[in-house]
């Protein structure tokens, strides 16, 4: 039986895409057309319909996005593995006030997808520790949360 297709997230994927949480992006390579996937940690939404991403602006998900939108952003939660399509864009190209050089891109969703395979379920969700020091990690988690967040309110 295949898997219902939402159109928005569902509550449990807005529940822990409110706070910093692991996922992955597949993006197609602006050079080579090929599939690439990068994790990342800075996603957030401010509703059901949308994500922000903050990456570095150097990296290859700004440039593949900027020739082909088109995006799939894998998350697990609610004991499953979530695929999230939709297009993205840069909405700027060098978030202020934060010491790296980050880009916030913005994912409009056109689908969720529950992929996880039949009869299975999560039973630990990833976990990932910083390797620098706890206190930085702590200020510039927050600087871009922020922006982020004041993005959406504005």
């Amino acid at each position: 039986m295949a898997n219902k297709v939402e159109l928005k997230l569902i509550e449990p994927l807005f529940q822990k895409l409110q706070k910093e949480y692991f996922a992955t992006i597949a993006t197609i390579d602006h050079e080579t057309c090929t599939p690439n996937v990068s994790a990342i940690s800075w996603v957030y939404a401010p509703d059901y319909e949308h994500i922000y991403l903050a990456v570095d602006n150097r990296s290859r998900i700004v440039e593949n996005i900027k020739k082909h939108p088109a995006v799939a952003l894998s998350v697990i939660a609610n004991e499953s593995t979530y695929s999230i399509h939709g297009n993205a864009h840069i909405k700027i190209d060098r978030i202020e006030n934060i010491p790296l050089k980050l880009s916030l891109i913005l994912l409009t969703i056109s689908e969720v997808r529950d992929v996880m395979f039949y009869g299975s379920k999560i039973s630990a969700p990833p976990e990932y520790e910083k390797t620098y020091d706890e206190k930085a990690a702590a200020k510039l988690d927050k600087q871009v949360f922020t922006a982020m967040k004041n993005e959406a309110v504005s």
